[in-house]
């Protein structure tokens, strides 16, 4: 059969015999999957092996099928492949289809690839994280080890400009391609309808109006199953058909096989249908214009699973589809004018992806900085580092950077680190070995919640794809040489939290909605699972951002067990809080998991200065009110506010003043005390003075003394917090032969006189005391003089004897 690329191969051929890299751009269609590889075959240079990268399993598996049913060969002869799940191939293949990761892991345990002529990279505008870390890796190897291996990357967009630079400025060879016509019809959706409502009507029509096979695109595999039960009640002639990633392989097999004479074939898929495969017969596509991708949560350190519009490039590869073998059809869910809001292309996986594997295969390669490799697009810096550093919590690499021993042994095997840390170090390691199965295989044993139910059931399964993971269970296993490792009994949920420590959850309410795990973040949980009831769990995936994070897979897992796998982790922790209401230090000592409190109670020897730190922090935080003030405390504070007003240099004793230096004189006062109100009487009036100095001690003196002496020899306390300005009080008789008014801040203010009767009631307030004299104490003395005839009240009190005395008794 002739194909598009066919006109382009002599091109081709001449540019890798002359040279060692080139690029394919081909259309959907052309194929370049199944064309290119056997074209090599031939060529003089080619004497090994050619490996052809797919970016899926199931593509890799259907590219060989159908390139070893166009020589008409058994699959395994020449033509092999080789997936995590199954293979075929043998010491005769000449082409082995594979998938990228398994490139990755075959190149890094042999840099030279001997034996290998050529790799081909299919589908490189995929921008998957395999494919550019495999092309960068080959090309590494190439520049250093092996000139004469040829590299060809092959694309069905229009980029080849790109990755020619990258190679180093390989020619770029382009198919025509195919080309039937493809009508686009844009119906649009409702925004407030379910996406399977809107998918099955509009499946109806499309198979009531065009003729053909139907493909039709949905975002995920829960989208498909709804969307297949509102298809109910079609024609006889009419076949359902699923497609993707979790189905038996001959499930996917009957998917994408010719339709029975008389029938037609109708798949519902996901985006794995959208490139590398020819469904036979498909003469209709219908788009949901949506597309499940994971996207990495730096913040949150894990993948989820995001629901968003398809790029431009994938709604072209998916109505692609419809006419690759014939005139078709394209119907889609969004109006025409949305299209040119879609993104151009899908980001690559590089920038959005968990860098662990990366920067751990980097580290055992030789190039500790991944950046210095040819990348497209070079990782980001802050995705890199948070991988070593995840990576060192493993024990993968040291402080350098450099793979530990215990890192290539993680390296080693075809599984993400986690993973990988887990199967190695758990005490169980067969049990180990099924559960790194269950979390890369999705829909093993069902979706439900709990791992364990999840493992039982997959465990009672006899299907081809439940068989086919077993086997590949036994494979890792024997990988690690710990087939025989049984353990302790701590069971599946001590493996989750093996592979994800930061995710050990405790539940927070009585519901068992609410959960939070060791790296601090809150998860939820449905309170109907029966995971609820559990107090601990190790928690292996979630969906969705801060809040509300969902768990999607976790498994039971106690507390013994916890403090056995993370003895090393878990940190004693005292804790000190301040009780505003009593002034005191509540001293608590407890285990700590991360975020995760284990255990704790009252600390009966909490340290003393830390104690001492808090009660200055209680103090900062909710004021100076908190101290046991007492009256002459207030009264220096009053003085030396007034002393500053007036020119005197002396310390702010303000509480403003107080607060901005609390750390130079209260932790004295509160050192080996527990409460604030122990502080001794008089202590904090002392430490208000010692802040003084001996300086402003004396300056303090002279610009705001403490008390008025008066003529008759009594000392009076001034009261400079008074309203008006500093202010005593006293009987009159003690100023007697004053004929000058009483004056502080060296003469500059005058003292408010607050005078008295002899039983201490008010009778005059001044703040001349001459001119009371000579003006209204005439009057007052005769009214005191009915009132008080013991005491003297004289005319001229100006010179008169001062005295505090009665009459008689003068």
């Amino acid at each position: 059969m002739t194909l598009p690329v066919h006109a382009v191969l002599p091109d081709l051929l001449a540019a890798l015999g002359t040279g060692s890299c080139a690029v394919l751009v081909a259309p959907p269609g052309a194929g370049k999957t199944t064309a290119v590889a056997p074209a090599l075959l031939g060529e003089a240079w080619c004497t090994g092996q050619i490996l052809l990268l797919s970016p899926r399993r199931l593509a890799a598996r259907a590219a060989a099928e159908r390139m070893a049913e166009m020589a008409g060969e058994p699959v395994g002869r020449t033509i092999g492949y080789a997936t995590r799940m199954d293979a075929r191939h043998s010491a005769a293949t000449r082409i082995l289809v594979l998938t990228e990761g398994i490139f990755r892991n075959r190149i890094q345990a042999d840099p030279e690839l001997a034996g290998i002529s050529a790799v081909l990279f299919d589908e490189v505008h995929e921008r998957s994280l395999d494919s550019d870390f495999g092309l960068a890796l080959a090309l590494d190897a190439q520049a250093a080890l092996r000139p004469d291996l040829r590299l060809v990357a092959m694309s069905a967009t229009l980029d080849g400009g790109r990755f020619s630079a990258l190679m180093g400025g390989a020619p770029v060879i382009e198919s025509e391609g195919r080309i039937f016509p493809l009508e686009l019809r844009h119906v649009g959706r409702r925004a407030e309808a379910r996406i399977e409502d809107e998918m099955a009507a509009v499946i109806r029509r499309a198979l009531g109006e065009d003729e053909g096979g139907l493909l039709a695109f949905l975002p995920g595999v829960a989208e498909i199953e709804r969307t297949a039960e509102r298809l109910t009640g079609l024609p006889d002639t009419v076949i359902l058909h699923r497609l993707h990633g979790t189905l038996d392989p001959a499930e996917q097999r009957a998917a994408i096989a010719p339709a029975r004479a008389g029938t037609r074939k109708l798949v519902l898929a996901t985006a794995i249908a959208e490139t590398s495969l020819t469904l036979d017969g498909v003469r209709i596509v219908v788009d949901s214009g949506l597309a499940r991708r994971p996207r990495y949560d730096r913040a949150a350190g894990v993948t989820r699973l995001v629901t968003e519009r398809v790029s431009q490039a994938a709604a072209t590869q998916r109505a692609g589809r419809a006419a690759r073998q014939g005139p078709g059809t394209a119907w889609r869910l969004w109006e025409a004018g949305a299209t040119a809001g879609l993104p151009p292309y899908d980001p690559p996986e590089i920038l959005e992806a968990d860098l662990s594997a990366l920067v751990l295969d980097c580290a055992i390669w030789g190039e500790a900085d991944p950046a210095r490799l040819n990348w497209l697009d070079p990782p980001p810096a802050a995705a890199v580092a948070e991988a070593r550093t995840r990576l060192a919590a493993l024990e993968a690499v040291d402080g350098e950077g450099r793979p530990t021993a215990h890192g290539r042994r993680i390296a080693a095997l075809p599984l993400p680190p986690r993973l990988a840390h887990m199967l190695l170090v758990a005490a169980d390691a067969p049990l180990a070995a099924e559960v790194a199965v269950l979390l890369s295989e999705r829909g093993l044993g069902g979706a439900d919640t709990d791992l364990e139910q999840r493992l039982r059931r997959w465990r009672g399964e006899r299907g081809r794809r439940a068989e086919a993971a077993r086997g590949l269970a036994r494979r890792w296993l024997g990988l690690t040489g710990r087939a025989g490792a049984r353990g302790t009994g701590e069971g599946l949920g001590a493996c989750v939290a093996l592979a994800f420590p930061d995710r050990v959850a405790r539940r927070r309410d009585a519901s068992g909605e609410d959960w939070l795990t060791a790296g601090g973040r809150g998860l939820r949980l449905d309170p109907a699972s029966s995971l609820a009831r559990e107090d601990w769990l190790a928690v292996a995936e979630t969906s969705g951002s801060a809040g509300g994070a969902r768990i999607l897979s976790a498994a039971p897992i106690d507390l013994p067990t916890i403090e056995r796998l993370f003895a090393a982790r878990i940190v004693q922790h005292r804790a000190l809080q301040f009780d505003r209401a009593t002034g005191t230090v509540v001293a608590t000592r407890e285990r700590r998991l991360g975020a995760l409190r284990l255990s704790g109670g009252p600390d009966d020897a909490p340290d003393r200065a830390a104690i001492a730190t808090a009660l200055v922090a209680g103090v900062r935080e909710h004021g100076l009110g908190l101290l046991p003030w007492d009256e002459s405390a207030r009264a220096l504070q009053a003085r030396a506010a007034f002393a500053r007003a007036h020119g005197a240099d002396v310390a702010d004793l303000s509480d403003a003043g107080l607060l901005a230096d609390l750390d130079q004189w209260l932790p004295a006062l509160v050192e080996g005390r527990r409460r604030l109100d122990a502080i001794p009487a008089g202590a904090l009036h002392e430490a208000l003075v010692d802040r003084l100095g001996w300086p402003g001690r004396q300056a303090l003196d002279r610009i705001a003394p403490t008390h008025l002496r008066s003529p008759a020899g009594s000392a009076h306390p001034i009261d400079y917090a008074a309203d008006g300005g500093p202010a005593v009080e006293l009987r009159p008789q003690a100023l007697f032969g004053l004929s000058r008014h009483p004056m502080v801040a060296d003469g500059r203010v005058a003292l408010v006189l607050r005078l008295t009767s002899p039983a201490g009631r008010p009778i005059q307030t001044t703040r001349d005391l001459p001119g009371f004299w000579a003006g209204s104490w005439a009057a007052v003395a005769r009214e005191m003089r009915g009132r008080y005839p013991r005491h003297p009240w004289p005319d001229d009190p100006a010179n008169a004897d001062p005295t505090l005395r009665t009459k008689p008794r003068s």
